[in-house]
């Protein structure tokens, strides 16, 4: 990170937005022109070292990127569901190779054959009509459809009423004590729905006592798990339970700027938000001095630009300065010292969306909900094995076999392992499906991680070597490169998978044991030192399989 180059591009800050003003060059030509990086550079008072090496690392700003007109989904459900080979073959009948692409995941993990052409996804029986020369055809199959359902409650999937009917705890809050608020947030033990699980209340109250006149509030819907998406259908269906979290966690933390960071994966989200946050100001919600409280909140949204890694909060911060997304070393923690070196929170689209509730009905009320440790619900994400896939809302604490057989239906085909919580999750053979709950304690205590909560199915032909390759080609291609063990400890993991799935070749169990050790311990952040936990399961599990690979 640099200190320097945080005020630099503070200086300008969200209005002027120097990473916004990178992608908006790129849009026309897929990459921004020399010229236009040099003038940018001059203009933010940075040098132009900087806005190279920041537009070369994301996939939609990289030279690399200037003559694609259509993106291949290559995320792990599509990868396992093997329906992408024939979404390539009929988009050559349309496009040159050199203008096919790829992106990760465009969060149509429900019937996959998904692309994305023309600043729209695609996904199902579309690739079947897809016609460049038919624009009509195009758009009217664009249009995906999923199952959302609760095995209980209905609160993150409950559906939307009017915006003065569900702003009115908003406006209540902003009669209370902003300590009184974050106290209910407490109560609530909401904890984290991205991954790590850490205590929301707690979090906010950090940034709340840090001494600072500008604060920061960062929804992070860089939804990048392969498998998920989740977030997606909040921003898209139920956008102002996200921005309702955004405002609480601006008035607990004394924050007056919101900033939704949207994949650019997601492009219908970031249209669905802005309509959102329009009808808020035209009810006078959200800006100067909101509802004559004397509290302020500005939204703004930044479309990022394609980096799984942006999901890490401070590659993300990193990533709105306008800087390479590599994450940074910590302490300070972003609570602290976060965007343009201010206290910033960040959290996830889910986590934002469990305010409304808490503060509608209490903090008392979601933590009667799910178990002691992980309270209130948690929605899942169910791929195309299922046979009803789709978006479920379960209390935390219901069984993995509910959700699998009850509400997913069972398996369309057989099937021998999910990998649940996206590339960093765990890998869960059918055999331990009985064994596990929907809560934090049970995944950690079984060697898995819950994490996000999608769910992505291994058929029974799908060979664990492949899918090992897979994972670390993922991470090595998706790593920022900043620490070493990540950087090429990943490469070389692909390397030896590939190598000894594609001759005769052994791979050194020992040395291989110490590369996930390593990967695991010395890492600079999750991104890869969550890597090996899936593989250990692999090789745990699936040991009679993966033998003929390993001396």
């Amino acid at each position: 990170m640099s200190k320097n180059l945080s005020e630099l591009s503070a200086r300008k800050g969200l209005k002027d937005n120097l990473f916004d003003r990178m992608g908006k060059l790129a849009r026309q030509n897929g990459t921004p022109e020399k010229d236009e990086l040099e003038r940018l550079a001059d203009e933010f008072l940075i040098g132009t070292a900087n806005t190279f090496g920041t537009t070369t690392f994301y996939d939609f700003m990289k030279p690399e990127n200037k003559s694609k007109k259509v993106y291949v989904c290559n995320g792990t459900a599509c990868v396992c569901a093997g329906t992408q080979d024939e979404v390539i073959d009929v988009l050559k009948q349309n496009f040159k190779a050199e203008e096919i692409g790829h992106m990760t995941c465009l969060g149509r993990c429900h019937e996959n054959s998904a692309f994305h052409y023309e600043g729209t996804n695609f996904s199902g029986e579309a690739i079947k009509h897809f016609d460049i020369k038919n624009t009509d055809i195009i758009q009217k199959s664009a249009k995906d459809n999923y199952i959302v359902k609760a095995n209980g409650k209905q609160i993150l999937t409950k559906p939307f009423t009017s915006i003065d009917e569900y702003y009115a705890p908003f406006k209540i809050a902003l009669k209370t004590d902003a300590v009184q608020v974050l106290e209910e947030i407490k109560t609530s033990n909401v904890r984290g729905r991205g991954g790590a699980g850490f205590p929301m209340g707690l979090k906010l109250e950090f940034c709340r006592n840090a001494q600072s006149d500008v604060k920061f509030i960062i929804c992070n819907a860089d939804e990048g798990d392969p498998g998920a998406y989740s977030d997606r259908y909040l921003l898209e269906e139920r956008p102002h339970s996200v921005l309702f979290g955004m405002l609480i966690s601006g008035y607990v933390t004394g924050a007056s700027h919101g900033v939704l960071y949207i994949r650019a994966e997601y492009p219908e989200s970031v249209a669905v938000v802005q309509e959102a946050i329009d009808a808020l100001k035209e009810k006078g919600l959200c800006g100067k001095n909101i509802q004559g409280s004397g509290f302020d909140f500005e939204f703004k949204i930044i479309q990022a630009q394609g980096s799984y890694i942006c999901g890490e909060e401070t590659a993300l911060i990193n990533s709105i300065e306008g800087q390479r997304p590599e994450v940074r070393v910590r302490p300070p923690f972003p609570a602290q010292q976060g965007l343009f070196n201010k206290p910033t929170i960040v959290n996830n689209v889910e986590t934002l969306a469990t305010l409304h509730y808490i503060l509608e009905n209490g903090g008392a009320n979601w933590q009667e909900l799910g178990t002691e440790k992980s309270t209130g619900t948690k929605l899942i994400s169910l791929d195309s094995f299922f046979k009803n896939p789709g978006i479920y809302e379960v209390e935390m604490g219901t069984s993995l076999s509910e959700v699998v057989y009850e509400m997913g239906g069972g398996f369309k085909a057989p099937v021998k392992a999910m990998q649940i919580g996206g590339p960093l999750g765990g890998l869960v053979p059918v055999s331990k499906i009985n064994d596990l709950e929907i809560d934090f304690e049970s995944f950690s205590q079984n060697g898995f991680l819950l994490g996000h909560a999608s769910i992505i199915c291994l058929p029974e032909d799908f060979p664990i070597i492949k899918f090992i390759e897979h994972l670390f080609d993922f991470a090595s291609y998706e790593s920022c490169g900043k620490c070493f063990p990540c950087r090429l400890g990943t490469k070389r993991g692909q390397e030896l998978a590939q190598k000894a799935m594609t001759s005769d070749y052994k791979i050194d169990r020992i040395l291989f044991d110490d590369l996930l050790n390593t990967l695991e311990k010395t890492s600079l952040c999750a991104h890869g030192g969550g890597i090996p936990l899936p593989v250990k399961n692999a090789l745990i599990y699936f040991e009679d399989e993966l033998k003929h690979y390993f001396n």
